[in-house]
Protein backbone atom coordinates (compact mmCIF):
# COMPACT_ATOMS: atom_id res chain seq x y z
CA UNK A 1 0.00 0.00 0.00
CA UNK A 2 2.87 2.37 0.79
CA UNK A 3 4.34 1.77 -2.68
CA UNK A 4 1.02 2.68 -4.28
CA UNK A 5 0.93 5.83 -2.16
CA UNK A 6 4.43 6.75 -3.27
CA UNK A 7 3.48 6.29 -6.92
CA UNK A 8 0.27 8.34 -6.55
CA UNK A 9 2.04 11.11 -4.63
CA UNK A 10 4.78 11.91 -7.18
CA UNK A 11 5.39 15.63 -7.76
CA UNK A 12 7.65 17.77 -9.92
CA UNK A 13 9.02 21.31 -9.88
CA UNK A 14 9.12 24.02 -12.52
CA UNK A 15 6.98 24.54 -15.62
CA UNK A 16 8.04 21.45 -17.60
CA UNK A 17 5.22 18.90 -17.36
CA UNK A 18 6.41 15.25 -17.09
CA UNK A 19 5.85 13.16 -20.22
CA UNK A 20 3.48 10.65 -18.58
CA UNK A 21 1.30 13.45 -17.22
CA UNK A 22 1.36 15.28 -20.56
CA UNK A 23 0.05 12.15 -22.30
CA UNK A 24 -2.28 10.52 -19.75
CA UNK A 25 -3.99 13.63 -18.33
CA UNK A 26 -5.56 14.85 -21.59
CA UNK A 27 -6.07 11.37 -23.10
CA UNK A 28 -8.23 10.17 -20.23
CA UNK A 29 -10.53 13.14 -20.82
CA UNK A 30 -12.14 11.10 -23.61
CA UNK A 31 -14.04 9.00 -21.09
CA UNK A 32 -14.86 11.91 -18.76
CA UNK A 33 -16.61 13.85 -21.50
CA UNK A 34 -18.23 10.76 -22.97
CA UNK A 35 -19.82 10.04 -19.60
CA UNK A 36 -20.85 13.67 -19.11
CA UNK A 37 -22.41 13.76 -22.59
CA UNK A 38 -24.43 10.61 -21.86
CA UNK A 39 -26.04 12.20 -18.80
CA UNK A 40 -25.84 15.91 -19.60
CA UNK A 41 -27.08 15.70 -23.20
CA UNK A 42 -29.08 12.47 -23.40
CA UNK A 43 -30.66 11.67 -20.03
CA UNK A 44 -33.70 13.77 -20.91
CA UNK A 45 -33.77 12.15 -24.35
CA UNK A 46 -33.73 8.72 -22.66
CA UNK A 47 -36.63 9.72 -20.40
CA UNK A 48 -38.58 11.12 -23.35
CA UNK A 49 -38.16 8.23 -25.77
CA UNK A 50 -37.47 4.97 -23.88
CA UNK A 51 -41.00 4.31 -22.62
CA UNK A 52 -40.27 4.87 -18.92
CA UNK A 53 -42.93 7.59 -18.59
CA UNK A 54 -46.70 7.20 -18.66
CA UNK A 55 -48.35 6.41 -21.99
CA UNK A 56 -51.26 8.69 -21.15
CA UNK A 57 -50.60 11.92 -23.13
CA UNK A 58 -51.61 14.33 -20.37
CA UNK A 59 -49.73 12.44 -17.66
CA UNK A 60 -46.70 12.20 -19.97
CA UNK A 61 -46.66 15.98 -20.40
CA UNK A 62 -46.88 16.46 -16.62
CA UNK A 63 -44.04 14.02 -15.96
CA UNK A 64 -41.89 15.53 -18.71
CA UNK A 65 -42.50 19.00 -17.30
CA UNK A 66 -41.61 17.87 -13.74
CA UNK A 67 -38.37 16.29 -15.00
CA UNK A 68 -37.51 19.43 -16.96
CA UNK A 69 -38.11 21.69 -13.96
CA UNK A 70 -36.22 19.35 -11.61
CA UNK A 71 -33.22 19.22 -13.93
CA UNK A 72 -33.22 23.01 -14.26
CA UNK A 73 -33.28 23.34 -10.46
CA UNK A 74 -30.55 20.70 -10.13
CA UNK A 75 -28.35 22.42 -12.69
CA UNK A 76 -28.86 25.85 -11.13
CA UNK A 77 -27.99 24.40 -7.72
CA UNK A 78 -25.03 22.66 -9.25
CA UNK A 79 -23.94 25.93 -10.77
CA UNK A 80 -23.47 27.26 -7.25
CA UNK A 81 -22.26 23.90 -5.99
CA UNK A 82 -19.31 24.02 -8.42
CA UNK A 83 -17.63 27.05 -6.83
CA UNK A 84 -18.46 25.64 -3.39
CA UNK A 85 -16.59 22.49 -4.40
CA UNK A 86 -13.79 24.72 -5.67
CA UNK A 87 -13.65 26.31 -2.23
CA UNK A 88 -13.44 22.86 -0.60
CA UNK A 89 -10.61 21.78 -2.93
CA UNK A 90 -8.79 25.03 -2.15
CA UNK A 91 -9.30 24.56 1.60
CA UNK A 92 -8.82 20.79 2.07
CA UNK A 93 -5.66 19.00 0.93
CA UNK A 94 -5.00 15.27 1.11
CA UNK A 95 -1.57 13.73 1.62
CA UNK A 96 -1.89 12.22 -1.86
CA UNK A 97 -2.26 15.62 -3.51
CA UNK A 98 -4.51 18.63 -3.84
CA UNK A 99 -6.45 17.50 -6.93
CA UNK A 100 -6.08 13.78 -7.66
CA UNK A 101 -7.95 12.41 -4.61
CA UNK A 102 -11.02 14.44 -5.59
CA UNK A 103 -10.71 13.16 -9.17
CA UNK A 104 -10.77 9.54 -7.96
CA UNK A 105 -13.52 9.91 -5.32
CA UNK A 106 -15.75 11.67 -7.84
CA UNK A 107 -15.20 8.96 -10.45
CA UNK A 108 -16.22 6.14 -8.08
CA UNK A 109 -19.48 7.87 -7.08
CA UNK A 110 -20.16 8.86 -10.69
CA UNK A 111 -19.97 5.25 -11.89
CA UNK A 112 -22.53 4.07 -9.33
CA UNK A 113 -24.93 6.96 -10.04
CA UNK A 114 -24.84 6.54 -13.83
CA UNK A 115 -25.61 2.83 -13.59
CA UNK A 116 -28.58 3.56 -11.32
CA UNK A 117 -29.95 6.25 -13.65
CA UNK A 118 -30.10 4.05 -16.73
CA UNK A 119 -30.65 0.56 -15.29
CA UNK A 120 -33.42 1.18 -12.73
CA UNK A 121 -36.70 1.01 -14.70
CA UNK A 122 -39.90 0.73 -12.62
CA UNK A 123 -41.86 0.30 -15.88
CA UNK A 124 -40.38 -3.23 -16.08
CA UNK A 125 -41.53 -4.16 -12.57
CA UNK A 126 -45.12 -5.02 -13.46
CA UNK A 127 -46.51 -1.83 -11.92
CA UNK A 128 -49.35 0.32 -13.19
CA UNK A 129 -47.89 2.36 -16.05
CA UNK A 130 -48.74 5.76 -14.58
CA UNK A 131 -47.46 4.83 -11.10
CA UNK A 132 -44.28 3.37 -12.62
CA UNK A 133 -43.77 6.59 -14.59
CA UNK A 134 -44.04 8.79 -11.49
CA UNK A 135 -41.74 6.46 -9.52
CA UNK A 136 -39.19 6.72 -12.33
CA UNK A 137 -39.44 10.52 -12.20
CA UNK A 138 -38.69 10.49 -8.45
CA UNK A 139 -35.82 8.02 -8.72
CA UNK A 140 -34.29 9.72 -11.74
CA UNK A 141 -34.25 13.08 -9.97
CA UNK A 142 -32.64 11.52 -6.87
CA UNK A 143 -30.01 9.67 -8.91
CA UNK A 144 -29.34 12.82 -10.93
CA UNK A 145 -28.56 14.84 -7.81
CA UNK A 146 -26.21 12.08 -6.59
CA UNK A 147 -24.47 11.93 -9.98
CA UNK A 148 -24.17 15.69 -10.04
CA UNK A 149 -22.46 15.76 -6.64
CA UNK A 150 -19.82 13.19 -7.56
CA UNK A 151 -19.19 14.42 -11.09
CA UNK A 152 -18.62 17.90 -9.64
CA UNK A 153 -15.92 16.50 -7.34
CA UNK A 154 -14.18 14.92 -10.32
CA UNK A 155 -14.70 17.86 -12.65
CA UNK A 156 -13.40 20.53 -10.27
CA UNK A 157 -10.37 18.40 -9.42
CA UNK A 158 -9.59 17.77 -13.10
CA UNK A 159 -10.00 21.31 -14.43
CA UNK A 160 -8.31 22.88 -11.39
CA UNK A 161 -5.29 20.63 -11.90
CA UNK A 162 -4.89 21.76 -15.53
CA UNK A 163 -3.77 25.39 -14.92
CA UNK A 164 -1.71 24.25 -11.90
CA UNK A 165 0.51 22.03 -14.08
CA UNK A 166 2.45 24.94 -15.63
CA UNK A 167 2.61 28.73 -15.91
CA UNK A 168 4.45 28.71 -19.23
CA UNK A 169 2.26 30.21 -22.00
CA UNK A 170 3.29 27.80 -24.77
CA UNK A 171 3.24 24.72 -22.54
CA UNK A 172 -0.20 25.72 -21.21
CA UNK A 173 -1.57 26.32 -24.72
CA UNK A 174 -0.41 22.87 -25.93
CA UNK A 175 -1.74 21.07 -22.86
CA UNK A 176 -5.09 22.90 -22.95
CA UNK A 177 -5.35 22.16 -26.67
CA UNK A 178 -4.80 18.43 -26.08
CA UNK A 179 -7.32 18.35 -23.22
CA UNK A 180 -10.02 19.95 -25.35
CA UNK A 181 -9.23 17.73 -28.36
CA UNK A 182 -9.74 14.52 -26.39
CA UNK A 183 -12.78 15.98 -24.62
CA UNK A 184 -14.29 16.72 -28.04
CA UNK A 185 -13.56 13.14 -29.17
CA UNK A 186 -15.27 11.75 -26.07
CA UNK A 187 -18.35 13.90 -26.54
CA UNK A 188 -18.43 13.04 -30.23
CA UNK A 189 -18.24 9.28 -29.67
CA UNK A 190 -21.08 9.46 -27.14
CA UNK A 191 -23.17 11.51 -29.56
CA UNK A 192 -22.62 8.94 -32.33
CA UNK A 193 -23.63 6.03 -30.11
CA UNK A 194 -26.69 7.87 -28.75
CA UNK A 195 -27.79 8.90 -32.25
CA UNK A 196 -27.37 5.49 -33.87
CA UNK A 197 -27.68 2.66 -31.32
CA UNK A 198 -31.29 3.29 -30.17
CA UNK A 199 -32.47 2.85 -33.76
CA UNK A 200 -30.18 -0.10 -34.53
CA UNK A 201 -30.36 -2.40 -31.49
CA UNK A 202 -33.17 -5.00 -31.42
CA UNK A 203 -34.11 -3.99 -27.87
CA UNK A 204 -34.64 -0.37 -28.88
CA UNK A 205 -33.87 2.73 -26.84
CA UNK A 206 -33.99 1.11 -23.38
CA UNK A 207 -31.42 -1.63 -24.14
CA UNK A 208 -29.18 0.77 -26.07
CA UNK A 209 -28.91 3.19 -23.15
CA UNK A 210 -28.42 0.35 -20.66
CA UNK A 211 -25.45 -1.01 -22.64
CA UNK A 212 -23.95 2.46 -23.15
CA UNK A 213 -24.27 3.36 -19.47
CA UNK A 214 -22.46 0.19 -18.34
CA UNK A 215 -19.60 0.55 -20.83
CA UNK A 216 -19.00 4.29 -20.51
CA UNK A 217 -19.25 4.50 -16.71
CA UNK A 218 -16.74 1.68 -16.20
CA UNK A 219 -14.33 3.17 -18.74
CA UNK A 220 -14.69 6.51 -17.01
CA UNK A 221 -13.74 4.99 -13.66
CA UNK A 222 -10.71 3.16 -15.10
CA UNK A 223 -9.51 6.32 -16.84
CA UNK A 224 -9.58 8.33 -13.64
CA UNK A 225 -7.70 5.57 -11.79
CA UNK A 226 -5.04 5.95 -14.49
CA UNK A 227 -4.81 9.70 -13.81
CA UNK A 228 -4.54 9.07 -10.07
CA UNK A 229 -1.59 6.69 -10.38
CA UNK A 230 0.19 7.82 -13.57
CA UNK A 231 -0.05 11.63 -13.45
CA UNK A 232 2.03 13.91 -11.22
CA UNK A 233 0.98 17.13 -9.54
CA UNK A 234 3.34 20.12 -9.54
CA UNK A 235 5.01 20.76 -6.20
CA UNK A 236 3.33 23.58 -4.34
CA UNK A 237 5.56 26.63 -4.16
CA UNK A 238 5.64 28.91 -1.14
CA UNK A 239 3.17 31.43 -2.52
CA UNK A 240 0.83 28.63 -3.64
CA UNK A 241 0.60 26.86 -0.28
CA UNK A 242 -2.65 25.65 1.24
CA UNK A 243 -5.08 28.55 1.46
CA UNK A 244 -6.04 28.16 5.11
CA UNK A 245 -7.82 31.51 5.35
CA UNK A 246 -10.10 30.81 2.37
CA UNK A 247 -13.72 31.78 3.00
CA UNK A 248 -16.89 30.73 1.24
CA UNK A 249 -17.56 34.28 0.05
CA UNK A 250 -14.25 34.10 -1.85
CA UNK A 251 -16.20 32.13 -4.46
CA UNK A 252 -17.99 35.32 -5.45
CA UNK A 253 -15.38 37.86 -4.44
CA UNK A 254 -12.87 36.42 -6.89
CA UNK A 255 -15.27 37.13 -9.77
CA UNK A 256 -16.25 40.55 -8.41
CA UNK A 257 -12.67 41.76 -7.87
CA UNK A 258 -10.94 40.14 -10.86
CA UNK A 259 -12.21 41.66 -14.16
CA UNK A 260 -10.30 39.12 -16.26
CA UNK A 261 -11.96 36.19 -14.48
CA UNK A 262 -15.36 37.89 -14.61
CA UNK A 263 -15.21 38.44 -18.37
CA UNK A 264 -14.01 34.87 -18.98
CA UNK A 265 -16.79 33.40 -16.81
CA UNK A 266 -19.54 35.28 -18.66
CA UNK A 267 -17.94 34.46 -22.01
CA UNK A 268 -17.87 30.71 -21.31
CA UNK A 269 -21.54 30.76 -20.27
CA UNK A 270 -22.64 32.42 -23.51
CA UNK A 271 -20.37 30.17 -25.59
CA UNK A 272 -21.78 27.00 -24.01
CA UNK A 273 -25.33 28.24 -24.48
CA UNK A 274 -24.78 28.72 -28.21
CA UNK A 275 -23.04 25.36 -28.69
CA UNK A 276 -25.68 23.37 -26.79
CA UNK A 277 -28.54 24.77 -28.89
CA UNK A 278 -27.22 22.89 -31.92
CA UNK A 279 -25.55 19.83 -30.36
CA UNK A 280 -28.18 19.06 -27.70
CA UNK A 281 -31.77 17.86 -27.81
CA UNK A 282 -33.10 20.70 -29.99
CA UNK A 283 -30.77 19.92 -32.89
CA UNK A 284 -31.20 16.14 -32.69
CA UNK A 285 -34.98 16.29 -32.45
CA UNK A 286 -35.18 18.76 -35.32
CA UNK A 287 -33.49 16.25 -37.64
CA UNK A 288 -35.73 13.48 -36.32
CA UNK A 289 -38.85 15.55 -37.02
CA UNK A 290 -37.72 16.86 -40.40
CA UNK A 291 -35.89 13.86 -41.89
CA UNK A 292 -37.10 10.75 -40.06
CA UNK A 293 -36.91 9.15 -36.62
CA UNK A 294 -34.15 6.66 -35.77
CA UNK A 295 -30.57 6.00 -36.70
CA UNK A 296 -30.93 5.56 -40.46
CA UNK A 297 -32.27 9.03 -41.39
CA UNK A 298 -32.51 11.86 -38.84
CA UNK A 299 -30.08 10.06 -36.55
CA UNK A 300 -27.65 9.49 -39.42
CA UNK A 301 -27.64 13.17 -40.36
CA UNK A 302 -27.18 14.15 -36.70
CA UNK A 303 -24.27 11.70 -36.49
CA UNK A 304 -22.55 13.20 -39.53
CA UNK A 305 -23.01 16.65 -37.99
CA UNK A 306 -21.34 15.27 -34.86
CA UNK A 307 -18.45 14.19 -37.09
CA UNK A 308 -18.28 17.78 -38.35
CA UNK A 309 -18.23 18.90 -34.70
CA UNK A 310 -15.28 16.73 -33.74
CA UNK A 311 -13.36 17.42 -36.97
CA UNK A 312 -13.90 21.17 -36.64
CA UNK A 313 -12.99 21.12 -32.94
CA UNK A 314 -9.85 19.06 -33.48
CA UNK A 315 -8.76 21.27 -36.38
CA UNK A 316 -9.20 24.40 -34.25
CA UNK A 317 -7.49 22.93 -31.21
CA UNK A 318 -4.61 21.54 -33.27
CA UNK A 319 -4.01 24.82 -35.14
CA UNK A 320 -4.51 27.13 -32.14
CA UNK A 321 -1.01 26.68 -30.58
CA UNK A 322 0.52 27.68 -33.93
CA UNK A 323 -1.93 30.51 -34.57
CA UNK A 324 -1.37 32.08 -31.15
CA UNK A 325 2.31 32.56 -32.03
CA UNK A 326 1.34 34.95 -34.85
CA UNK A 327 -1.90 36.60 -33.67
CA UNK A 328 -3.19 37.98 -30.40
CA UNK A 329 -6.02 36.25 -28.56
CA UNK A 330 -8.28 39.25 -29.14
CA UNK A 331 -7.71 39.13 -32.89
CA UNK A 332 -8.39 35.39 -33.05
CA UNK A 333 -11.53 35.95 -30.96
CA UNK A 334 -12.87 38.65 -33.30
CA UNK A 335 -12.18 36.77 -36.54
CA UNK A 336 -13.73 33.49 -35.45
CA UNK A 337 -16.65 35.02 -33.53
CA UNK A 338 -17.63 36.76 -36.78
CA UNK A 339 -17.31 33.47 -38.68
CA UNK A 340 -19.41 31.72 -36.03
CA UNK A 341 -22.27 34.20 -36.36
CA UNK A 342 -22.17 34.14 -40.18
CA UNK A 343 -22.12 30.33 -40.39
CA UNK A 344 -24.97 30.14 -37.84
CA UNK A 345 -27.13 32.38 -40.01
CA UNK A 346 -26.16 30.37 -43.10
CA UNK A 347 -27.14 27.13 -41.35
CA UNK A 348 -30.53 28.67 -40.54
CA UNK A 349 -31.10 29.74 -44.15
CA UNK A 350 -30.14 26.39 -45.69
CA UNK A 351 -31.26 23.75 -43.15
CA UNK A 352 -34.77 25.01 -42.33
CA UNK A 353 -37.79 25.22 -44.71
CA UNK A 354 -37.88 29.02 -44.92
CA UNK A 355 -38.58 29.56 -48.62
CA UNK A 356 -40.70 26.49 -49.37
CA UNK A 357 -41.90 23.35 -47.60
CA UNK A 358 -38.47 21.78 -48.22
CA UNK A 359 -35.17 23.26 -46.96
CA UNK A 360 -32.53 24.23 -49.53
CA UNK A 361 -30.32 21.52 -47.98
CA UNK A 362 -32.33 18.31 -48.38
CA UNK A 363 -31.79 14.68 -49.42
CA UNK A 364 -32.72 13.25 -52.81
CA UNK A 365 -36.52 13.14 -52.51
CA UNK A 366 -36.72 10.14 -54.87
CA UNK A 367 -34.87 7.95 -52.35
CA UNK A 368 -36.88 6.20 -49.63
CA UNK A 369 -34.27 4.07 -47.91
CA UNK A 370 -32.01 5.68 -45.29
CA UNK A 371 -28.38 5.04 -44.55
CA UNK A 372 -25.08 6.71 -45.30
CA UNK A 373 -25.77 7.02 -49.06
CA UNK A 374 -29.12 8.69 -48.42
CA UNK A 375 -27.52 11.05 -45.89
CA UNK A 376 -25.10 12.31 -48.57
CA UNK A 377 -27.67 12.54 -51.35
CA UNK A 378 -29.19 15.69 -52.79
CA UNK A 379 -27.98 18.95 -51.26
CA UNK A 380 -27.50 17.76 -47.66
CA UNK A 381 -23.77 18.39 -48.09
CA UNK A 382 -24.53 22.10 -47.58
CA UNK A 383 -25.68 21.35 -44.02
CA UNK A 384 -22.44 19.51 -43.27
CA UNK A 385 -20.31 22.29 -44.77
CA UNK A 386 -22.05 24.99 -42.73
CA UNK A 387 -21.78 23.02 -39.49
CA UNK A 388 -18.10 22.21 -40.13
CA UNK A 389 -17.34 25.92 -40.53
CA UNK A 390 -19.45 26.71 -37.46
CA UNK A 391 -17.79 24.11 -35.23
CA UNK A 392 -14.28 25.04 -36.40
CA UNK A 393 -14.95 28.68 -35.58
CA UNK A 394 -16.37 27.97 -32.13
CA UNK A 395 -13.40 25.68 -31.46
CA UNK A 396 -11.03 28.63 -31.85
CA UNK A 397 -13.27 30.85 -29.72
CA UNK A 398 -13.40 28.21 -26.96
CA UNK A 399 -9.62 27.83 -26.92
CA UNK A 400 -9.21 31.59 -26.52
CA UNK A 401 -11.68 31.71 -23.61
CA UNK A 402 -10.10 28.75 -21.81
CA UNK A 403 -6.62 30.25 -22.00
CA UNK A 404 -8.00 33.63 -20.90
CA UNK A 405 -9.57 31.98 -17.85
CA UNK A 406 -6.32 30.21 -16.96
CA UNK A 407 -4.28 33.40 -17.47
CA UNK A 408 -6.69 35.19 -15.12
CA UNK A 409 -5.38 32.89 -12.34
CA UNK A 410 -1.90 34.37 -12.80
CA UNK A 411 -3.45 37.86 -12.74
CA UNK A 412 -5.24 36.97 -9.50
CA UNK A 413 -1.97 35.89 -7.84
CA UNK A 414 -0.18 39.01 -9.13
CA UNK A 415 -2.85 41.46 -7.91
CA UNK A 416 -4.11 39.78 -4.73
CA UNK A 417 -1.35 37.37 -3.65
CA UNK A 418 -3.44 34.18 -4.09
CA UNK A 419 -3.83 31.93 -7.10
CA UNK A 420 -7.19 30.43 -6.03
CA UNK A 421 -7.11 28.21 -9.12
CA UNK A 422 -9.65 25.74 -7.70
CA UNK A 423 -12.16 28.51 -7.08
CA UNK A 424 -11.61 30.22 -10.44
CA UNK A 425 -11.60 26.94 -12.39
CA UNK A 426 -14.87 25.96 -10.71
CA UNK A 427 -16.70 28.66 -12.65
CA UNK A 428 -16.15 26.81 -15.96
CA UNK A 429 -18.36 23.81 -15.03
CA UNK A 430 -20.74 26.27 -13.35
CA UNK A 431 -21.17 27.96 -16.74
CA UNK A 432 -21.67 24.64 -18.50
CA UNK A 433 -24.40 23.55 -16.10
CA UNK A 434 -26.19 26.89 -15.93
CA UNK A 435 -26.29 26.99 -19.72
CA UNK A 436 -27.53 23.38 -19.74
CA UNK A 437 -30.31 24.36 -17.32
CA UNK A 438 -31.37 27.20 -19.57
CA UNK A 439 -31.26 24.92 -22.63
CA UNK A 440 -33.68 22.51 -20.91
CA UNK A 441 -36.16 25.37 -20.60
CA UNK A 442 -35.48 26.55 -24.16
CA UNK A 443 -36.01 23.01 -25.47
CA UNK A 444 -39.34 22.68 -23.67
CA UNK A 445 -40.54 26.09 -24.91
CA UNK A 446 -39.30 25.34 -28.44
CA UNK A 447 -41.28 22.10 -28.68
CA UNK A 448 -44.30 23.70 -27.02
CA UNK A 449 -44.42 26.77 -29.27
CA UNK A 450 -43.67 24.68 -32.38
CA UNK A 451 -46.58 22.35 -31.52
CA UNK A 452 -44.50 19.15 -31.57
CA UNK A 453 -44.62 18.22 -27.88
CA UNK A 454 -47.54 15.88 -28.54
CA UNK A 455 -45.54 14.21 -31.34
CA UNK A 456 -42.62 13.60 -28.99
CA UNK A 457 -45.08 12.18 -26.44
CA UNK A 458 -46.52 9.73 -28.99
CA UNK A 459 -43.02 8.58 -30.03
CA UNK A 460 -42.21 7.85 -26.37
CA UNK A 461 -45.46 5.91 -25.95
CA UNK A 462 -44.67 3.83 -29.03
CA UNK A 463 -41.17 3.13 -27.69
CA UNK A 464 -42.80 1.90 -24.49
CA UNK A 465 -45.15 -0.36 -26.46
CA UNK A 466 -42.23 -1.73 -28.46
CA UNK A 467 -40.17 -2.42 -25.35
CA UNK A 468 -43.17 -4.14 -23.75
CA UNK A 469 -43.67 -6.16 -26.98
CA UNK A 470 -47.20 -4.78 -27.25
CA UNK A 471 -46.57 -3.97 -30.94
CA UNK A 472 -44.33 -5.39 -33.63
CA UNK A 473 -41.42 -3.52 -35.20
CA UNK A 474 -43.30 -3.05 -38.49
CA UNK A 475 -46.27 -1.42 -36.72
CA UNK A 476 -43.88 0.75 -34.71
CA UNK A 477 -42.12 1.95 -37.88
CA UNK A 478 -45.42 2.64 -39.63
CA UNK A 479 -46.85 4.74 -36.79
CA UNK A 480 -43.58 6.65 -36.31
CA UNK A 481 -43.52 7.47 -40.03
CA UNK A 482 -47.10 8.77 -39.84
CA UNK A 483 -46.24 10.99 -36.85
CA UNK A 484 -43.19 12.50 -38.57
CA UNK A 485 -45.16 13.10 -41.78
CA UNK A 486 -47.75 15.10 -39.84
CA UNK A 487 -45.18 17.65 -38.62
CA UNK A 488 -45.80 20.87 -40.59
CA UNK A 489 -43.16 23.13 -42.19
CA UNK A 490 -44.42 25.94 -39.95
CA UNK A 491 -43.46 23.91 -36.88
CA UNK A 492 -39.97 23.37 -38.30
CA UNK A 493 -39.64 27.08 -39.07
CA UNK A 494 -40.46 27.96 -35.47
CA UNK A 495 -37.71 25.60 -34.28
CA UNK A 496 -35.34 27.29 -36.72
CA UNK A 497 -36.16 30.76 -35.40
CA UNK A 498 -35.36 29.66 -31.84
CA UNK A 499 -32.10 28.09 -32.99
CA UNK A 500 -30.80 31.12 -34.92
CA UNK A 501 -31.77 33.60 -32.18
CA UNK A 502 -29.79 31.75 -29.54
CA UNK A 503 -26.89 30.78 -31.82
CA UNK A 504 -26.15 34.27 -33.09
CA UNK A 505 -27.16 36.10 -29.92
CA UNK A 506 -24.97 33.93 -27.71
CA UNK A 507 -21.80 34.29 -29.77
CA UNK A 508 -22.17 38.00 -30.45
CA UNK A 509 -22.68 38.53 -26.71
CA UNK A 510 -19.66 36.32 -25.94
CA UNK A 511 -17.43 38.37 -28.25
CA UNK A 512 -18.66 41.70 -26.82
CA UNK A 513 -18.00 40.68 -23.21
CA UNK A 514 -14.48 39.42 -23.92
CA UNK A 515 -13.56 42.18 -26.34
CA UNK A 516 -14.56 45.05 -24.08
CA UNK A 517 -14.18 43.42 -20.65
CA UNK A 518 -10.93 41.39 -20.83
CA UNK A 519 -8.03 43.87 -20.67
CA UNK A 520 -4.91 41.66 -20.18
CA UNK A 521 -2.99 41.23 -23.44
CA UNK A 522 -0.04 38.92 -24.12
CA UNK A 523 2.66 41.43 -23.14
CA UNK A 524 1.01 42.21 -19.83
CA UNK A 525 0.53 38.51 -19.06
CA UNK A 526 4.21 37.78 -19.72
CA UNK A 527 5.16 40.68 -17.48
CA UNK A 528 2.95 39.18 -14.73
CA UNK A 529 4.47 35.68 -15.13
CA UNK A 530 8.00 37.09 -14.93
CA UNK A 531 7.14 39.07 -11.83
CA UNK A 532 5.63 35.98 -10.16
CA UNK A 533 8.81 34.00 -10.83
CA UNK A 534 10.86 36.73 -9.14
CA UNK A 535 8.52 36.70 -6.13
CA UNK A 536 8.81 32.92 -5.78
CA UNK A 537 12.59 33.02 -5.87
CA UNK A 538 12.66 35.77 -3.28
CA UNK A 539 10.22 33.84 -1.10
CA UNK A 540 12.34 30.67 -1.40
CA UNK A 541 15.54 32.56 -0.44
CA UNK A 542 13.75 34.17 2.50
CA UNK A 543 12.54 30.77 3.79
CA UNK A 544 16.01 29.23 3.51
CA UNK A 545 17.50 32.17 5.43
Amino acid sequence: MSKLSEVANRTYEGNKVPKATKIVFPLMGIFRDACYALVGSFLLQYAMLSGVLSRDPETYKSQYLVITIAMIIALIWDGFNDPIMGFIVEKVHFKLGKFKPWILIGAIGNTIAVLLMFLVRPVDWGMDNTAAGWLFVGLMIAFYFIWDLFFTMNDIGYWSMLPALTNDDQERAKLTSNVTIFAAIGGFLMNVFCFLLPGMMPGGTALAYAVMSIVVSILFLLSQVAIFFLCSERKREACEAQNDDAKLLDLFRVVAKNPQTRSSVIGIFLHQLGVTVLTGGIGLNYFYLSLGYGGDKGGMVATIISVMYVLGSILAQFVYPFLIKKFSKQRILTIFSSLTALSGVAFFLFAFPLFSDTPIAHPDLSLTEGGIGWAFSGTLWITYLMTFIFFTAIGFVYMVILVMLQDSIDYNEYKFGKREESIISAWRPLDVKLSSALIRLIQYLTFLTAGVLTTVDRISALEGDLNAKAIEQAEFDSQISALISAVTPDSLRIIGVWVVIFLVGSFVGCWAILHFGYKMDEKEHQKIVDELEVRRKESSVSEQA
